[in-house]
């Protein structure tokens, strides 16, 4: 099935090299930070955590957002999502990917990362959290490799794997668990130490994956023969809408727990977010700029005739996703260490290597999901 990625017409190797392209200028520059270290970053003793950990925090998210079409198909066949189960499990496994490569990069050398399974520790969440990403991948994998090749050759899957998928399913919803654990297990942070940062990360999730999957079956719709299916993208969209509501729901109880409280430590997080602290107002833009978004596409997911828009429908998945990468990315991560223990403000900006090696690492993703989805499509539009 390989051989099929190999073959497209002009527009599919212009993506294609497009691709390459950026992941060789991310390469470029995490070579440069391999060889000078972390220090041509943005990140410091105090925000040791910025682009890179932002970035896998929302792509865990995409990865165990493949449930939302896995759960439905499988335990209460939803015959909609036929056509779409595959889709949702190859985004699992190019998002998952990049997780790694995020973690990768992060660590600053990869002996570090070698480390992490040469001396495995019970104890460390950093253990659980890289077992429980290798363990996703490799489910999605088997997962896909054997359904899409039982459908390929016309015949019914293996009984075997129907146990496999279902362990698929609340395995999603662990790996965005522990990733959440991350967070809420450093006492020292007290924006993090909170309940419902685990609900608060899944709810996100349903929210962006889904809506990340709605544009790639529009884009598969619009450039192949393929069509995921109209019901398919519909009830998505409305799944789309209430995890989005709950996301909401969510952050305004935490906002209302920080200030109500008046507890200084709660509230100079969501001060400095929302109205700077100090005379430092970096992220404040950008979290008026994700609330913003955030509460017009709930208003406008909730009106059924611009939900089924398909014209419209993007527009508004990319702004959920963009919300969500704010609120949940930068917002969630660069806050917690804002300020620090001992009450300084810190800022932290991205620099360029940072960005580059950022751009290379989602290159290499969407490279990976453009391979599997030219076999897919390309086998579907055989049959």
């Amino acid at each position: 099935m390989l051989e099929k990625a190999l073959s497209g017409g002009r527009r599919y190797w212009t993506w294609v090299g497009f691709l390459l392209l950026v992941i060789a200028a991310g390469f470029v520059a995490y070579l440069r930070q391999l060889n000078e270290g972390l220090q041509i970053t943005g990140l410091s003793r105090d925000v040791p955590w910025g682009l890179y950990i932002s970035q896998f925090t929302f792509m865990v998210g995409v990865a165990a957002s493949a449930v939302m079409v896995v759960l439905p198909y499988y335990l209460h066949s939803f015959k909609p999502f036929g056509k779409m189960v595959i889709m949702g499990e190859c985004l699992a496994i190019s998002a998952v990917i990049m997780c790694m490569l995020f973690i990768f990069v992060d660590m600053g050398q990869p002996s570090r990362v070698i480390n992490v399974i040469r001396f495995p520790s019970t104890n460390s969440l950093m253990f659980w959290d890289m077992m429980s990403l290798m363990g996703y991948l490799g489910l999605n994998v088997v997962i896909s490799l054997v359904v899409f090749g039982a459908e390929r050759n016309g015949i019914a899957p293996p009984k075997w794997i129907k146990p496999v998928i279902i362990l698929s399913i609340p395995w999603a919803v662990s790996i965005h668990t522990v990733t959440a654990f991350l967070y809420s297990g450093l006492e020292a942070r007290s924006y993090w130490m909170t309940a419902i940062l685990v609900p608060r990360f899944l709810a996100s999730a349903f929210a962006s994956g889904p809506s990340l999957l709605i544009i790639l079956s529009l884009l598969v719709r619009r450039f192949t023969k393929f069509d995921p299916g109209t019901d398919a993208i519909k009830k998505l969209s409305v799944i789309v809408t209430y995890a989005l509501l709950v996301n909401i729901f969510f952050v305004a109880v935490e906002l209302f727990t920080g200030i109500y409280s008046d507890i200084p430590e709660h509230m100079h997080h969501f001060q400095y977010l929302f109205l700077g602290l100090a005379g430092k107002t970096a992220l404040v833009p950008w979290m008026w700029t994700s609330l913003t978004l955030s509460l017009v596409s709930a208003t406008l997911l909730l009106i059924p005739k611009v939900r089924g828009n398909h014209g419209v429908l993007p527009f508004i998945c990319v702004a959920v996703i963009f919300a969500v990468w704010v609120e949940k990315g930068l917002g969630l991560v660069v806050a917690g260490f804002i300020p620090n223990p001992m009450g300084t403000v810190t800022e932290y900006f991205p620099t360029m290597p940072e960005g580059l090696v950022t751009l290379g690492v989602y290159g290499i993703g969407f490279l990976i999901l453009t391979g599997l989805y030219k076999i897919m499509v390309t086998i579907r539009e055989q049959e």
